[in-house]
């Protein structure tokens, strides 16, 4: 079983790029059981923002070709994405994987929005049975691990996001927010973010128009804004000063026609527009109009750059962190991989006792019940003590990556070799964890008795 991540993100891929890759959130369902499907898949998630299309999945081989399904999938020439994509494999997918969702690869470090993503995808996989127990160990342990960095670190103290670095560019081009109005186009999460923090710095009143009214209402309600029926959209948007357009629709909706329309109707006062979709809203022909500001997501990153300094020292906390969460992960899964040879050795010394058992059946035949139960309990007992060394010692070896000693003592046990777990892994994992703490009460309680001098 082997373990990768392929994908783009705001470093590789240039929005134009990204956007052709682009999953919305109707899609996801649909995509996800395609990947799932895919030859030599057995397990997956696909994470898709604004700044990544990331495609994690658990497969039969690390031979089986990952990026072929996205070319196919999206009918994309190799030859236009293949510069742009990454590859990580077992234990860098992890760390990748943990990076990700404590917010150290985003556009802006410490951000909040990239685990709930992140949970989101997750869930999609699970409802349409594309995690088991691989991916499901994975994905808690990496919850687990970006949990820490917010709780454990000041990575997220005074957080920046990309709604707060969309304000500040507003600022910048108005001078003062106070009065402005904001038309938010599309009812997503992040443009409702957006809009609050606009509120916050004293924008005036808001307009929302989404293609579904009643999701247009729900985002209109907390700031007492108007819905704007989707069917009057470049009617009304000529009345915003600041347009925040995120629909998740296949092409541009605003292209540089509409946007000479605004600018007569306004009689050339500025209008800004942020564009926080992937693929775009907004056509970048717009950018050229005299009075026209149009900032897309990878424009967004600029501002965010400047704010990367002040979080150093908590991203290098942070990173510390997600590096011992990594290696607890790593000997998590050794201790899974040896598991099936404590549980063989443990089976052998236990079918070697019932045997003898057995052949001494007729000598033993005088004994009473609590003396056949007394002497069950003992030669488990003995067996339990007996098998506690090596069974510790499989299990520090597989700690320790130690793959000749691994070798040496199941060798000289004659037990499976340690390789990738078998379906089913962890279940043979607790089995492993039970019978070591059996060997260990055994040891502890044969210990308590010769204390006491008892027999």
């Amino acid at each position: 079983m082997s373990l990768a991540i392929v994908g783009v993100n705001h470093k590789t891929a240039p929005i134009q790029v990204r956007e052709r890759i682009a999953i919305s959130r109707d899609q996801l369902p649909d995509v996800t059981r395609a990947l799932a499907a895919w030859p030599g898949v057995t397990e997956c998630i696909i994470v898709s923002t604004c700044n990544r299309v990331e495609f994690l999945a658990a497969l039969d081989s690390p031979d089986i070709d990952l990026p072929s399904f996205l070319y196919n999938h999206f009918a994309i020439d190799p030859a236009s994405l293949q510069p742009h994509l990454y590859q990580r494999f077992d234990h860098d997918a992890v760390r990748h994987l943990f990076r990700v969702a404590a917010s150290l690869d985003s556009m802006v470090v410490g951000e909040p929005q990239i685990l709930g993503q992140v949970k989101e995808a997750y869930a999609v996989a699970r409802a349409n049975g594309a995690v088991a127990g691989q991916l499901e160990h994975l994905l808690q342990s990496a919850f687990s691990a970006a949990k820490r960095v917010r709780t454990e670190t000041s990575i997220g103290s005074n957080s920046v996001s990309i709604a707060s670095v969309a304000v500040e560019l507003a600022r910048k081009i108005f001078g003062s927010l106070q009065g402005r109005t904001i038309f938010l186009v599309g009812a997503g999460k992040m443009s409702e973010l957006a809009a609050r923090h606009l509120v916050q710095q004293g924008a005036g009143s808001i307009l929302v128009a989404n293609r579904t009214i009643e999701r247009a209402r729900r985002m209109a309600e907390p700031f007492d804004g108007r819905v704007i029926p989707f069917e009057d959209l470049y009617g009304v948007a000529s009345q915003a000063d600041i347009v925040i357009s995120s629909t998740g629709a296949p092409h541009p909706i605003f292209r540089r026609e509409h946007g000479q329309a605004f600018m007569h109707r306004r009689r050339n006062r500025p209008m800004f527009f942020i564009d926080i979709a992937v693929p775009r809203d907004v056509d970048p022909e717009m950018n050229r109009l005299d009075g026209i500001f149009v900032y897309d997501i990878d424009d967004l990153q600029q501002v965010a750059a400047a704010h990367m300094a002040e979080r150093s020292r908590e991203a290098s906390d942070a990173e510390a962190l997600i590096e011992g969460e990594v290696e607890r992960f790593r000997q998590r899964q050794r201790a899974v991989n040896v598991a099936p040879a404590i549980v063989a050795l443990q089976r052998k010394a236990e079918e070697m006792r019932q045997g003898e058992l057995r052949r001494l059946h007729a000598r033993l035949a005088s004994l009473s019940p609590e003396q056949s139960e007394a002497l069950d309990a003992l030669t488990r007992g003995l067996v339990n003590k007996f098998l506690h060394p090596p069974m510790k010692a499989l299990k520090q070896a597989a700690r320790e990556n130690d793959s000749l000693r691994l070798d040496a003592l199941c060798d000289v046990w004659s037990l499976p070799a340690v390789a990738d777990p078998e379906s089913g892994a962890e279940d043979a994992h607790e089995q492993a964890d039970r019978a070591i703490l059996e060997a260990e009460k055994a040891g502890d309680t044969s210990r308590a008795k010769e204390q006491a001098g008892k027999p």
